[in-house]
This record gives structure tokens, C-alpha cells and sequence, in this order.
């Protein structure tokens, strides 16, 4: 074990570090000048160079993304051009929001897919099945921005059960609370978790009816288990290899689609932060947001290959 978990360990870290590289070089290559939007188009020269020295913007970019990798391994992320204060700061403030709106999608996406996936594999080729299989199409078909549009024309507009948008806040000090805050995530993690949910129900469902084939299954059913006890019992766990690694990677869609939900809902998350800084090229708070976005996807698939091992050990087995 202690060897299955160095190797990921290590291919962890290396990832990481690509990743780094990959981020700061994209950005850096961007057309633009921070300190000429910052300034304004008519601010002159001298004015817009002098901005650009106190920003560092006129070191070398080798230079730059030492003192950037620095700073994230003691997380001193600098300061917003735009906001004039620490990145750590903002991103902590807006994380607050995007962590537990991907977190209810991802708790959602999980309930409907795995419901779905094994009604659907039980009913296989009758109309149950037939009717999941066409619903999780038409899911797979729906933007995400687009439903939640059509989530607030009826939610919001129409039926007046939630609001339209804006986030009240976990505090009952900043005008809300715990359940207010949960309430005004509720349409936007339902609209990412649609699509989410459409594509792993499929999944589970291909993955149930290829244990079902198994001898084991028939063993179970030949002792008396019932259908429900053999599916939930015996069969789901031995199928979740591959709705781990969907899982996986759904997450990480989940974190990039608050970009645009967060927008369409008007949420202080730390999608619409990167929708902002990109508006005011405010590259510090983009790149940070960026690579911690990509280590956060990095570290769930870490995750999802350490539940390989619990979930399989043949896994761990082969891989030392």
C-alpha cells in the first residue's frame, strides 16, 4: 500500500507542477497590458510604465513564475490589480459559495444517476428502461445555462418559490443563513447537475447490466436474495469502478460550469471572480483562480484513484 500511494503521490505533485507551467505560460502570452486597463486608454506612457514596474509586469516571465510558484507554496498569492487587495482573501470569500454549490450538484448528480442507472438496468429492455435511457438523452442535450434559465422563468418568475438570483449569505449577521444560502443554491446546482446526471446514469446503467451477466449474481440470486438485495448489494459495488472515474471527471465540469451558471444567477462565486478579472485583465486573480480550479480537478481524480484501491484492491495489487 505504502508504495500504490508514493507512486500517486508523486504523479500528483508532477502533475501539479505541468499544470503551473501550463497556466502561467497560456496567460502570460495573452495580448494586453494590465496596467494600460487599468489606466485607462488615454493615461500616458510614463504613467502606464511606472504602473507596470510597481506590478512587476516588466521583469521576465521566467523571473515572474518563480516568485508566482513561491508564493503558492506559502500562500502568498499578491495582490488584485483590480481590487487592490490580497488574492488569497478574495478567492477564500468567493470559494465559500463555488465549493458547496459544486459539492450539492455533485450530492445530486450522485442520487439521480445511480437511482436512475439502476432502475433502468433492472427494467433492461422494457419501458422503464426505454423511458430512462430517452430522458438521460434529452439531459444530455440541454445546456446548462439554458435550463437554468428555463429553472427561473418557472421557479422564480412564474411559481415565485425562489429567487432569481443573488446569494444571501451563510450568516445570519451578512442577512441570511445556512438555510436561506442552501435554498439560493438549489436551482443553480440543479442546473449544472442535469447534464451531470443524464451522462452518469448511462454510465452506472451499462456498467450494472455488465456485472449482471456475472456468475457471482447468479449465485446470489440462486440462494434466494431478492432482486433488490442482489442489485444494491452485490452488484453496484463490483460496477463502481467505472462511475468512480465519471465521477471523477464530472466534478471537475462541475467546478468549470459555475463559470457561466454562476453568471446567469448573478452568484459572488469564484466563477464570476474569473469572469470579472479577465474583463479588467486582471491576470494575478485569473491565473490563481485557474490553477486552483486545476489543482482541485488534479486532486479529486488523486481521490478517485485511492478509492480504486478501496473499492477493488486487484487494482492496488497490479499497480505495486
Amino acid at each position: 500500500m505504502s508504495v500504490f500511494l508514493l507512486k500517486r503521490i508523486l504523479t500528483l505533485i508532477a502533475t501539479l507542477a505541468a499544470t503551473s507551467a501550463v497556466v502561467f505560460m497560456v496567460l502570460d502570452v495573452l495580448p494586453g497590458n494590465a496596467a494600460q486597463v487599468l489606466m485607462g486608454p488615454d493615461a500616458a506612457p510614463e504613467a502606464v510604465q511606472a504602473l507596470a514596474e510597481q506590478l512587476g509586469l516588466d521583469q521576465p516571465a521566467w523571473q515572474r513564475y518563480v516568485q508566482w510558484v513561491q508564493g503558492l507554496l506559502v500562500l502568498d498569492l499578491g495582490n488584485s490589480y483590480a481590487y487592490g487587495s490580497p488574492v488569497l482573501d478574495l478567492v477564500l470569500e468567493r470559494l465559500a459559495l463555488t465549493v458547496p454549490l459544486a459539492v450539492l450538484a455533485m450530492l445530486i448528480t450522485t442520487l439521480l444517476a445511480l437511482l436512475a442507472g439502476v432502475y433502468a438496468a433492472s427494467r433492461h429492455g422494457r419501458w422503464g428502461d426505454m423511458g430512462v435511457m430517452g430522458l438521460a438523452q434529452l439531459g444530455i442535450a440541454i445546456p446548462n445555462f439554458w435550463f437554468a434559465i428555463l429553472l427561473i422563468l418557472l421557479f422564480s418568475v412564474k411559481l415565485q418559490w425562489f429567487s432569481a438570483g443573488g446569494f444571501p449569505g451563510w450568516t445570519e449577521e451578512a442577512g441570511g443563513g445556512f438555510w436561506p444560502g442552501l435554498k439560493a443554491l438549489l436551482l443553480p446546482a440543479i442546473s449544472l447537475a442535469v447534464v451531470q446526471a443524464a451522462i452518469l446514469a448511462r454510465i452506472t446503467r451499462s456498467a450494472v447490466l455488465d456485472v449482471m451477466r456475472e456468475d457471482f449474481v447468479r449465485t446470489a440470486r440462486a440462494k434466494g436474495l431478492s432482486t433488490r438485495a442482489v442489485l444494491w448489494g452485490h452488484v453496484l459495488r463490483n460496477a463502481m469502478v467505472p462511475v468512480v472515474t465519471v465521477m471523477g471527471l464530472q466534478f471537475a465540469n462541475l467546478l468549470a460550469g459555475t463559470i457561466v451558471v454562476e453568471n446567469v444567477f448573478y452568484l459572488p462565486g469564484l466563477g464570476r471572480l474569473i469572469f470579472q478579472s479577465i474583463a479588467n485583465r486582471d491576470l494575478i486573480v485569473v491565473r490563481n483562480c485557474v490553477m486552483l480550479l486545476a489543482a482541485m480537478v488534479v486532486l479529486v481524480n488523486f481521490i478517485v484513484d485511492l478509492l480504486y484501491a478501496a473499492i477493488d484492491p486487484r487494482l492496488k495489487a497490479s499497480d505495486l
